[in-house]
């Protein structure tokens, strides 16, 4: 006896779709194009099961004349229902409604949502920045990202535009690797601004790109750490650089940090004491604080290093808001012991993910190396862009608006915050945060106000000790988001006597 095998859903019904009743005219008047009027079309009688899987759609040839249009027009619409899953195309037969199958899955808890005894760490921040919806304009009170409203989203799509006018005849062009060493044009502007700001970085031997700032830093780490090797953070710094360290299995050690830098009576105690490989701190515009190295501190941390052997680690993040050249370490040093890390992220664009490390020849060598087993080259094009809009002069003007309005921003922002009785430990002299006690467990408030969809990023998350604190990082964007003020006063209230 001959089995009969059941066709599959997708070519059990091979009926045509006729051209002369598909039952549609293209308007040509209208703000959509014939190309998303046809897939519009086809799109919702397909979904709505107007059209079964397995009918064949018009020829395109036939389908054209039908309605007037070109073939090129009925191509481009049945390229894109196809992309969407809707159809598939068979060589020589022509384009077939595919069979829909039910994807089921479990709706994702609230974003803010965190249940009773889960830990407030990196992570959780993390996934409340980037998730979804955190496009800045919501009451994200701390997130690590200016708003995209604030950025000039003109220089980048400007730069893009003049990128592929040029096409070929730019250097790589458009679809290569690129190098490992990084996109060498963009290579010699950075190592011109650096040399302007007497840090001595030669394009060719001092430098190299990354894909942003936490790239660099988890190359350096991977290039110069071994399990059970002691490294040195600012207490309070910067947490993810604290939960990448701790998966490493090495030992992390916070240095306080005081308003004109690190405590270097502190330093020099806890150098001799655990014989660190490196100390990674920020030197202009210190996240959370926002304060700046002072030129005494600066020249004692380099007698510490050079005293006890380890590598300084400098992250140049927010330097580009000071406003004025930063006393930096790698300029002191020569980029004999220090590597200087630093990128565009916060200025231009976080989607562009391209920064630098500038240091001694042969430690740049060793982390293009690594940059190569991790993932080859960075990405090219966002290197491109990156290097027109520094080179054309607009990146210059571009930062100074920003900075004047974050300026602003966080001058508003602290006084609001004083008026809500949190005061700041030190005036910060430039920066997009506000670094704040507000007088109450910091972590609890920060759990409270998830439950209202308010993102608060707790002292708890700066110390590498994870201690309790009472201090809050607070983002100056906040200063424009009133539903995230009324949240916060009302939890606020809360815990304080009338």
């Amino acid at each position: 006896m001959t089995q009969t095998l059941s066709p599959t859903p997708d070519i059990a019904f091979s009926a045509q779709v006729s051209a002369a009743t598909w039952g549609w005219q293209p308007v040509r008047t209208g703000s959509a194009s014939l190309v998303e009027q046809l897939v519009e079309h086809f799109g919702n009688r397909i979904r709505n099961h107007g059209l079964r899987a397995g009918m064949r759609l018009p020829s395109v040839r036939a389908l054209a004349e039908q309605a007037g249009v070109s073939r090129d027009t009925v191509v481009q619409a049945y390229d894109r229902l196809a992309a969407q899953g809707l159809v598939q195309s068979r060589r020589g037969a022509g384009f077939f409604v595919c069979a829909r199958r039910a994807v089921s899955a479990t709706p994702p808890a609230p974003a803010a949502a965190l249940a009773q005894g889960v830990a407030f760490d990196t992570t959780y921040l993390l996934r409340g920045i980037f998730r979804e919806d955190a496009d800045g304009s919501g009451h994200t009170g701390s997130a690590g990202c200016l708003p995209a409203s604030w950025m000039d989203e003109g220089l980048i799509s400007g730069a893009m535009r003049a990128i592929l006018k040029q096409g070929a005849r730019a250097e790589l062009g458009l679809l290569g690797y690129g190098l490992p060493q990084g996109f060498a044009p963009l290579r010699r502007q950075i190592a011109s601004t650096l040399q302007a700001q007497e840090v001595p970085a030669h394009p060719e031997t001092h430098l190299m790109t990354v894909s942003g700032v936490t790239h660099g830093l988890d190359l350096i780490v991977r290039g110069f750490l071994q399990p059970g090797d002691t490294v040195l953070v600012e207490d309070p710094g910067w947490f993810l650089i604290f939960g990448r360290l701790n998966t490493m299995g090495v030992n992390v050690v916070g240095v306080p940090r005081l308003p004109g830098g690190p405590d270097v009576q502190a330093l020099q105690a806890l150098a001799e004491q655990h014989r660190p490989k490196l100390f990674i701190l920020n030197t202009a515009v210190h996240n959370p604080t926002g304060l700046s190295l002072s030129a005494g501190v600066a020249h004692e941390v380099l007698r510490i290093a050079e005293r006890h052997d380890f590598l300084l680690v400098e992250d140049d993040t927010y330097s580009e808001y000071l406003g004025n050249m930063p006393l930096r370490l790698a300029a002191m040093d020569r980029l004999q012991r220090v590597l200087l890390v630093g990128g565009y992220s916060k200025t231009l664009s976080g989607g562009l993910r391209v920064g630098y490390v500038a240091a001694r020849p042969e430690f740049i060598h060793r982390l293009t190396d690594l940059k190569l087993l991790g993932g080859l080259t960075s990405a090219l094009p966002s290197e491109q862009i990156v290097h027109r809009i520094l080179a054309d002069g607009s990146y210059r003007k571009h930062v100074d608006r920003l900075r004047e309005r974050v300026d602003k921003a966080r001058h508003r922002c602290l006084r609001q915050l004083e008026a809500l009785g949190c005061q700041a430990v030190h005036e910060p002299v430039a920066g997009t945060f506000a670094w704040v006690d507000c007088g109450m467990d910091s972590e609890l408030l920060a759990r409270q106000a998830a439950e209202h969809g308010l993102l608060l990023a707790p002292g708890v998350l700066f110390s590498p000790r994870q201690a309790p604190s009472t201090l809050l990082r607070i983002s100056v964007a906040m200063a424009e988001q009133p539903t995230a003020w009324q949240t916060l006063e009302l939890l606020l209230r809360r815990h304080r006597p009338a």
